[in-house]
């Protein structure tokens, strides 16, 4: 009976130890699950602030597209305009220009208006004081700088 008890001592002492190496293989184990979820968890994290930080970027660089992009269509709508600023001030110009050159032909007409009725007043008071015969002011020939116009009459 000696040997049933000290039997039966040992295999408690055993399984005592056996149920403490159980127990600190558990603890190790739930400890490591632990650590793995922990791990996993900011992986997760991790990955969603990536996530996140990528879509921020995205949102960014689209941003910045669409801002060099209204400030291309701008500088061109610039451009343009001041194009067509130079146009209608050559378009203004050359309008004041050929009125200018209406206006000068005008006055050139009227100045030639005035001078054959001065020169034809100048030869009706010489006409008058000399007491000659009538003028005829109408042309006298048919000819336009060269041009007969006999050949135009009918036959």
């Amino acid at each position: 009976m000696a040997i049933d008890v000290d039997k039966l001592i040992e295999d408690t002492k055993k399984k005592q130890a056996e149920a403490k190496k159980n127990a600190a293989t558990a603890r190790a184990e739930a400890e490591k699950d632990k650590a793995s979820a922990k791990a996993a968890a900011e992986s997760k994290a991790q990955l969603l602030q990536m996530e996140a930080q990528s879509k921020i970027q995205l949102k960014e660089a689209e941003a910045n597209y669409e801002i060099m992009k209204m400030q291309a269509e701008a500088e061109l709508k610039k451009e343009l305009m001041n194009i067509e600023f130079q146009y209608n001030m050559q378009l203004k110009g050359m309008d004041a220009e050929q009125l200018k050159v209406r206006e000068d032909e005008k006055e050139k007409a009227k100045d030639k208006r005035i001078d054959i009725q001065a020169s034809r007043q100048s030869e009706l008071i010489n006409q008058r004081k000399n007491n000659l015969p009538p003028i005829d002011f109408e042309s006298t020939e048919d000819s336009l700088d060269g041009f007969d116009l006999e050949s135009f009459e009918p036959r």
